[in-house]
């Protein structure tokens, strides 16, 4: 995967019926509907790897309002 691949990934899981969110700002979870699970392994399959862009691949989440931000003690929410 290359960096302006992103965008086609993640909406094409999110077409498929997945929840790609981020957490925080350091991993993304990508939830599989059990009924698209063989979509999404064609998916991943088609862009590759893609633990070299996680950090891009979870700002692209964060721009487009797909986050959890995560609560800390700090704030206590």
């Amino acid at each position: 995967m290359t960096p302006n691949e992103i965008p086609g990934f993640v909406n094409e899981l999110i077409a498929a019926g997945c929840e790609i969110t981020a957490i925080g700002r350091g991993m993304y979870v990508i939830g599989e509907v059990k009924a698209a699970s063989a979509e999404v392994r064609r998916i991943t399959k088609k862009y590759g790897e893609r633990d070299p862009l996680r950090l891009e691949i979870i700002a692209y989440l964060w721009s487009i309002g797909r986050y959890i931000e995560p609560e800390t003690e700090e704030t206590g929410h």
